[in-house]
């Protein structure tokens, strides 16, 4: 029996949801318009002055906010700054209503970023972004960047790769920009189907693979890699379970302050962010790091598309350096290492 079984369920999207999409929307616009200041005077009109914004390791806490302390530096590091947004989607979840996107970043790495040191050519940097929405305005954000495979991509990695590491494409059916109003009975659907799944994580008979089709393909964040077809996944997913004991909420261990901000179904996809989302001791390698037996506290996030009642891709971000750092591994001090 899956420890994961007594959790919320999903929400799905809403009207109101359809409403903050659209005024997301017109801020993601803003990133291909080609003038300048207009990012910032987006963001400027959609961010409440009080919003809150956390993003990944090593911004962490972006006291100056979301556009100040994650959109600025990768500007400044990538020269001629262009944004693709794969899934762009939202619903509601436990009274609470959300947009969520993700994709790339990418241009000419001319400047160093967070410390990585630039390539002089074209690269990708993958975000997953979650915003809460009031009153038409974000108020609070978890941003996720993809800095372990940007690490990556520059031959600057020195611990253990899994799977394929590189650029991961969007929906096969290239309609994951959900646009709306959604379709309540598909959202509801793709909801628990996926909440489905979610609960049979960690049983020893992996009962969560009929939700699956067979095709699957999961987009794992690097360091962990990306897997094609239930089987692949299944020889990756099985394993790295037992890497954490009791690698799930934590509730068995009197945790309480590990779950999801938001979750939800909208039409063909549903999403889902925690931050943390998961919680485990180290009992078992990973990625090379002997066993610690330290309690780590993992951001993590997914998209999901669902097609003929099956779950067929699957986009996933963990935010591996600041597992790492909880671990003793400081990544970002290596790489300062390695660019002396």
């Amino acid at each position: 029996m899956s420890t994961r079984a007594a959790r919320p369920a999903m929400g799905i999207a809403t009207a109101t949801t359809f409403d903050n999409k659209t005024l997301y929307r017109d801020f993601l616009f803003s990133f291909t318009c080609g003038k300048d200041g207009a990012v910032k005077a987006a963001a400027s009109a959609l961010f409440s002055p009080s919003a809150k914004t956390e993003a990944s390791h090593p911004i962490n806490d972006a006291t100056g906010g979301y556009f100040a302390d994650v959109i600025t530096p990768i500007a400044e590091a990538f020269e001629g700054l262009c944004r693709q947004d794969h899934v762009v989607c939202g619903g509601e979840y436990l009274g609470t209503e959300w947009v969520t996107s993700t994709g790339y970043f990418y241009g000419y790495f001319t400047r160093s970023l967070c410390g990585i040191p630039p390539s002089g050519k074209l690269a990708f940097l993958r975000f997953g972004e979650f915003h809460r929405m009031e009153d038409g305005k974000i108020v609070e954000s978890y941003v996720f960047l993809g800095f372990a495979e940007l690490i990556i991509a520059l031959g600057l990695w020195s611990l253990e790769l899994q799977g394929y590491e590189g650029v991961v494409p969007g929906p096969a059916t290239q309609n994951g920009n959900v646009i709306g109003p959604s379709d309540t009975a598909q959202s509801r659907l793709s909801a628990d189907l996926v909440e489905g799944m979610l609960k049979q994580l960690t049983t020893e008979d992996q009962t969560w693979r009929p939700y699956w089709d067979d095709r699957m393909v999961w987009y794992g964040p690097g360091g962990l890699g990306s897997y094609a077809t239930v089987d692949a996944f299944a020889d990756f997913q099985s394993p790295f379970e037992t890497v954490f004991e009791g690698w799930g909420d934590g509730q068995n261990e009197g945790i309480t302050d590990v779950g999801s901000n938001c979750k939800a179904g909208d039409d063909d996809y549903a999403f889902l962010c925690g931050w943390p989302q998961i919680t485990g001791v180290q009992v078992k390698p990973f990625l090379g790091q002997a066993p610690t037996g330290k309690r780590v506290f993992m951001r993590d996030c997914d998209w999901w598309r669902c097609a003929d009642g099956k779950i067929i891709e699957n986009w996933c971000m963990l935010d591996i350096p600041h597992v790492l750092l909880q671990l003793g591994y400081d990544l970002f001090a290596e790489i300062a290492e390695l660019s002396e």
